[in-house]
């Protein structure tokens, strides 16, 4: 399966999105009912309050994106133990965007 990461803006410069890329390739951790999948793009969320994600995601679905996994960073702060505070309201307009049957990762590990 083809999929695309939205991350935090804001921690591009604390974490190179190794894990997400390990993650997803061996179809572990938030892959894994999935199976392995191949990362075809990752993007940022468009910095705070993340108003660019939904069409960031809309994006990658158009380039071929058959799932998107929202990184970790968003959703559990990590690396810094700082969740976004807008996630759920993020994660909410890109599933009502993307619609039901569009499968919509609330993290990568």
């Amino acid at each position: 399966m083809r999929v695309g990461i939205i991350r935090c803006q804001q921690t591009e410069d604390l974490c190179p999105g190794t894990k997400d890329l390990v993650c997803a390739s061996h179809g572990m951790a938030a892959f894994k009912e999935l199976g392995p999948c191949e990362v075809m793009g990752i993007v940022s969320c468009g910095g705070c309050p993340g108003k660019r994600a939904v069409a960031r995601a809309l994006m990658l679905k158009s380039k071929g994106a058959e799932a998107i996994a929202l990184a970790s960073c968003m959703k559990k702060g990590v690396p810094l133990n700082f969740p976004c505070p807008n996630y759920e309201q993020i994660l909410k307009a890109i599933k009502e965007k993307l619609g039901p049957d569009f499968v919509v990762l609330e993290s990568t590990h």
